[in-house]
């Protein structure tokens, strides 16, 4: 593949990716992400992914490969998305302190032409310890959540309440880089 592109804006998926891909390109995509039209966690996070790298593909030549994530955060049939503001996000953790949540995340690879796509998820377990009032106030005062499907980035502040993870830590990072692993592998396969 002569040009590898990540169809993101996010430290964190690029930092994730240099440790696979050497040399790559970051063209964050502009798709609109609306969660609200898809009827389950793999449903959302696989279709936004694809989405986001088709958006790129459109735009680079055909020997490109754009690499696309998607990540959210699951908890009792609900999507904890990004919160607005500080309040929001406090709610957020509220609810996921002392509980366990899904951390899903899709990958979507789309060849510049866009007659060749993978996409895959991955599903994460995440259990929190309880968390104080000012515990979870001061962690939002830092203003760490806002950026973040379900209020808290796992590689940061939080890390010190998370009990449990069943599951890839990369993907709640928000690259599952394993799965990525495969994808790429298998990508290369079928086209020889």
């Amino acid at each position: 593949m002569k040009r590898v592109i990540l169809a993101s804006a996010s430290p964190r998926r690029k930092e994730l990716l240099s440790l696979l891909v050497k040399k790559f390109e970051v063209v964050p995509s502009e798709v609109e992400e609306n969660s609200d039209l898809y009827d389950s966690p793999q449903e959302i996070v696989e279709q936004l992914a694809l989405l986001k790298a088709r958006e790129i593909a459109k735009r680079v030549n055909k020997e490109s490969l754009v690499i696309a994530a998607d990540t959210i955060v699951f908890q009792r049939g609900s999507v904890l998305e990004k919160p607005k503001d500080h309040s929001h996000a406090k709610r957020m953790l509220v609810s996921l302190q002392g509980a366990s949540h899904e951390v899903w995340g899709g990958i979507a690879l789309v060849k510049g032409s866009g007659l060749e796509e993978k996409v895959c998820c991955s599903k994460t377990k995440v259990t929190f310890a309880p968390m104080s009032e000012q515990d979870i106030l001061k962690y939002v005062a830092t203003g760490d959540p806002m950026d973040k499907a379900g209020a808290y980035g796992i590689q940061g502040a939080m890390s010190a309440y998370v009990d449990k993870i069943e599951g890839s830590y990369t993907n709640v990072v928000g690259l599952d880089l394993a799965l990525l692993r495969r994808m790429l592998n298998d990508f290369d396969e079928s086209k020889d």
